[in-house]
């Protein structure tokens, strides 16, 4: 009996452990299905969209600049698209700085077409290595460039005249370059200017940007620094009844101060203001043909990456002195070897004092005075 009994009872123990195992395999599929079906969409979505890439790059080819003897590339395309991106932040960032500025002047001077190239040629024919570019503020493109700028730049006038001023900038000057002419306290361009011969009497200070040239001998495109100096005039063009805002714009090629017309040994001199931390805050600009960099190459980098290693402890010594005896008048130090732009080091005879912030009495920052050594 007992063995009957456990042989019915058995029966329904086994079905209960199958039907227990099929709900287990079945809970297992389901969580294992929304896994694979996951799996299968995210798959599905990477396709879609390395089929949507495929077809945005092709459309970008379309719009490629004519003048190619071959198909341009993948990369070619994404490069110009880059450029296009650039050159719309360029224009973005400068209406905006404009916007926020307000209203501009109106008491400035209204220049025909024709004046403004008797202006710009006046000006040019005694700085052979200047040339006058006059932009508008409303569209951001040149409304007169000097004749001259085709020989400096190596390219086409036309060329020139087609394209918006920051469209030629190094994209990392492009805020620099809005900053210091999307304003409206710049100067008015008069008389007294145009009589200015040189930069150090210009009543507004100069900046400094790389400018895109035309192509080399091996079909390459260079940037070159310039200094520039903005003024603000009106330009009255015969398609547009009202005087339009410009920005007139003095632009020197910058060349090296040991290359002819030589830097004199005894000019060759120039101040740097850095953090107690030995990061750079301000750089002289008589600083740029000596080291070549332009200032914004160097603000806010660290002084010791560009000294020689074996120099870097000369300069920590030289700043737990500044910081000891603050306020002292300047003292002399060890030379340092600094790393210009080409990669040579040149040798520095330096000054070191400080500013110590009267409120705080702490040192806001250090200064040192250079010359550069033979």
């Amino acid at each position: 009996v007992s063995k009957s009994l456990d042989s019915r009872g058995s029966e329904p123990r086994d079905e209960a452990l199958g039907k227990g195992q099929e709900e287990v395999w079945s809970e297992k599929s389901q969580l294992q299905s929304p896994q694979v079906e996951s799996t299968n969409s995210e798959q599905q979505d990477r396709n879609r969209v390395s089929e949507e890439l495929v077809m945005v790059v092709q459309e970008m080819k379309k719009y490629f600049p004519s003048g190619r003897h071959s198909k341009p590339s993948t990369l070619d395309a994404l490069n110009y698209a880059l450029r296009c991106v650039h050159s719309v932040q360029a224009s973005s960032e400068f209406f905006q700085i404009l916007s926020q500025s307000g209203t501009l002047q109106t008491d400035a001077t209204v220049y025909s077409l024709e004046e403004l190239a008797t202006l710009a040629s006046g000006y040019t024919s005694k700085n052979t290595d200047t040339f006058v570019a006059v932009f508008s503020f409303l569209s951001g493109r040149l409304v007169h460039v000097s004749e001259q700028a085709t020989l400096i730049l190596n390219c086409k006038k036309d060329f020139l005249e087609s394209s918006h001023f920051m469209e030629l900038l190094a994209p990392q000057d492009v805020r620099v370059f809005c900053a210091h002419t999307a304003h409206t306290q710049l100067p008015l361009w008069n008389n007294w200017t145009q009589r200015a011969s040189q930069y150090e009497f210009a009543p507004v200070k100069s900046f400094f940007c790389r400018i895109r040239g035309g192509k080399d001998a091996e079909q390459e495109k260079h940037y070159y620094p310039f200094r520039i100096i903005p003024y603000l005039i009106h330009v009255h063009r015969a398609a547009q009844p009202e005087p339009e805002p410009c920005c007139l714009t003095l632009v020197e090629k910058i060349h090296s101060g040991y290359e002819a017309p030589r830097i004199p040994v005894d000019k060759r001199i120039f101040t740097t203001t850095h953090t107690p931390g030995c990061v750079f805050l301000e750089i002289d600009e008589r600083a740029v043909p000596l080291l070549g960099y332009l200032p914004q190459d160097l603000m806010g980098r660290s002084v010791l990456t560009y000294l020689h290693p074996e120099d870097r402890s000369l300069m920590l010594t030289v700043h737990q002195k500044v910081l000891k005896y603050a306020g002292h008048p300047p003292f002399e130090h060890s030379p340092i070897r600094f790393c210009t732009q080409n990669g040579d080091y040149i040798i520095l005879d330096s000054s070191w004092s400080s500013f110590v912030n009267p409120w705080s009495r702490k040192v806001s920052f250090i200064i040192g005075r250079h010359k550069v050594r033979m």
